[in-house]
């Protein structure tokens, strides 16, 4: 009987927790591939996993493709349909990427998608070279020892560097493939070359430019934590590469200021998360950290990492988030942000971009202002600015 009474209370828990969640039903209409494709969402609820088992289409004996899923009240969804990977996801019906799609799921309950194209159906579209003469390939395989993986990692040399004698800061990033080049980018690129050609030529300080590319386990290596979802963190790995491997070698082979406060990293959504763990846990290397819509829901135990750590911290963080990313991304951002400013002797800017999206073009709009405020000198202290 107390069996029974336990199953009857489970079946009742689990209606009133589904009653008090937003159902939206997707129907995706696809006349261009067999059917026997699988198909996926990726998006802002599941760390942009183009093959999250959670979110697979099933598919009715009519060949309907179907996905029921269930959002946290009046989440603000960004997400792309794929086929399994980001080589398969969706485009125009001329092969260019398309804009992620928004709904906000209190308003949304049945939607239906109609595949203009996919990507790995226009081959014959050639992508084209962006990076300036200032960046080059250091190594396609540089070896990770730490996770036994080869990377590709780029350099970004200020264009006077091969002139002088001068030392200079380092900005690691990560995502490399979408920093310098269109060609190799997934959703666009940073520009992050043409925008320091261009303030350094108007002024602001040079610095070198360190990106590593991501790798199949993105979301394993930039999480420190491990997730029931998508399995081992790796971030503490990932860390001690960069911190025992790659800067050393950085510093031996380049003429860089290695200390703390010359030391900055980088990076968006998952890369923003690892930015910001590097950076409270490792003060003494990075004294700068950049963090573009950091993915913190996939990391709840940061804000108890925050509270027990925060208070030997004394650098600089940039915080950025696109206002259209959700209110709760939104939220766990200016909670973290406020947390280190309350906590620690941090200079902490921390900005809410109005209309903007959680997707490179917003990353690119936000890079000259982090840039230009993470390398100035004196207390330019701002804690909050949200944009109308």
């Amino acid at each position: 009987m107390k069996l029974i009474l336990l199953y009857c209370f489970l079946f009742v828990f689990s209606i009133e927790s589904i009653a008090q969640k937003d159902s939206v039903e997707f129907i995706l209409v696809d006349t261009l591939t067999n059917q026997t494709d699988e198909y996926y969402l990726a998006g802002n609820i599941n760390g942009w996993n183009p093959k999250d088992e959670n979110y697979h289409f099933k598919k009715e004996e009519d060949g309907t493709r179907f996905l029921l899923c269930y959002f946290d009240k009046g989440t603000n969804l960004e997400f792309k349909f794929t086929r399994g990977n980001w080589q398969t996801v969706e485009c125009n019906n001329n092969g260019a990427d398309i804009q992620n799609h928004l709904i906000k799921t209190d308003t949304a309950k049945f939607l239906v998608y109609y595949i203009k194209g996919w990507k790995d159906k226009f081959s014959q579209v050639v992508k084209q070279h962006t990076a300036s003469s200032q960046v080059k390939i250091i190594d396609t395989a540089f070896y990770i020892p730490q996770l036994n993986r080869n990377r590709r990692v780029w350099i970004y040399l200020p264009e006077n560097y091969s002139k002088n004698l001068k030392k200079y800061p380092v900005l690691y990033m990560h995502d490399g493939q979408n920093v310098f080049d269109e060609y190799t980018s997934g959703f666009g690129e940073w520009g992050v070359d043409e925008c320091l050609d261009s303030l350094i030529n108007s002024g602001t300080a040079p610095c070198i430019v360190v990106a590593i590319d991501n790798g199949s386990k993105r979301l394993n290596e930039y999480n420190p934590f491990d997730n029931t979802q998508f399995g081992k963190g790796e971030g503490d790995d990932y860390m001690a590469f960069l911190v025992k491997t790659l800067k050393p070698y950085i510093d031996k082979n380049y003429r860089t200021l290695a200390g703390k406060e010359n030391t900055i990293i980088a990076g968006s959504s998952m890369g923003g998360l690892i930015s910001y763990y590097a950076a409270l846990t490792h003060p003494e290397v990075f004294g700068k950290a950049g963090i573009f819509s950091p993915a913190f829901w996939i990391a709840p135990q940061l804000t108890e990492l925050t509270d027990s750590l925060s208070s030997k911290l004394n650098g600089k963080f940039y915080f950025t988030i696109g206002s259209n990313e959700g209110q709760q991304y939104v939220f766990d951002m200016e909670n973290i942000a406020e947390k280190l400013a309350s906590n620690s002797n941090t200079m902490i800017y921390s900005k809410v971009a109005a209309n903007e999206n959680h997707n490179e073009k917003n990353w690119r709009n936000q890079f000259a202002e982090f840039y230009k405020w993470i390398m100035a000198d004196g207390y330019n202290y701002v804690i909050k600015i949200e944009e109308d």
